[in-house]
């Protein structure tokens, strides 16, 4: 299906959608590489201890809430810009995005600030009470397990339905639609995994990197999109 001409209120909105997108989750990924500590997720002897000792912990996470709620309005920007051709789905496009904002509020919550309470009241816990501490910390965990994978799921449904009402209207390139469905397959896949497997795979690393690079090449192609797409040609004066 070929783009229509982006009149200037669609231009700033692909180009403000690309911008929220891309600068949400590049500037996440880099923090997360900065400050989040790493390891065998799954080992949760050893990763708890890690959390422990990170002085981080929390401001990385609460920045993490921030810059990926950054980026989902940039997906709700877009959603705006799609109503007028595809208004069925960019409406429940929008509905998926909430909903997946909301998951990933409380994702960030148990996350970032029930866990560290439980891992730091092991750390400093008397030899006699660090078993009941540590299936304390192991239970949040767990819940963190559920919650991620729900927001996995939800992010996809989101993609999906963003990705379909760009193939339905005419505003960008089929192709950026289609990239985005096979992104969003790829995120219910991850969502899927974490329920049955937990957080460490290499499955989910893997198709976690493809993501990753799913969502950098759409942002790209929308921010690109945004600043290259001419006015419609004005009518010439007489016809």
């Amino acid at each position: 299906m070929s783009m229509r001409a982006a009149g200037s209120s669609d231009r700033s909105a692909l180009t403000l959608s690309g911008a929220l997108l891309l600068g949400g989750f590049v500037v996440n990924a880099i923090q997360r590489m900065l400050l989040h500590p790493t390891g065998e997720e799954d080992n949760h002897e050893a990763i708890f201890a890690a959390y422990a000792a990170s002085g981080a912990w929390v401001a990385t996470h609460l920045a993490e809430f921030l810059l990926v709620l950054v980026a989902l309005s940039g997906l709700l920007v877009l959603c705006h810009a799609l109503r007028r051709e595809a208004p069925s789905l960019a409406l429940l496009a929008t509905g998926a995005i909430i909903a997946s904002a909301g998951a990933w509020a409380v994702l960030q919550a148990v996350d970032g600030v029930t866990l560290k309470q439980n891992v730091e009241a092991w750390a400093a816990a008397a030899e006699t009470e660090k078993p009941t501490r540590f299936a304390d910390a192991e239970t949040t965990r767990w819940i963190e397990w559920g919650v991620q994978s729900y927001f996995r799921v939800l992010l996809g449904v989101a993609f999906v339905l963003v990705g379909a009402a760009i193939v339905v209207s005419r505003l960008l390139a089929s192709w950026l639609g289609v990239l985005l469905v096979v992104g969003g397959l790829l995120s219910l896949v991850i969502g899927v995994s974490i329920g049955y497997e937990g957080l460490e795979s290499g499955f989910q690393d893997a198709v976690g990197i493809a993501l990753q690079l799913v969502i950098l090449v759409f942002g790209v192609g929308l921010l690109v999109v945004g600043l290259t797409s001419r006015e419609p040609a004005a009518p010439v004066a007489g016809r």
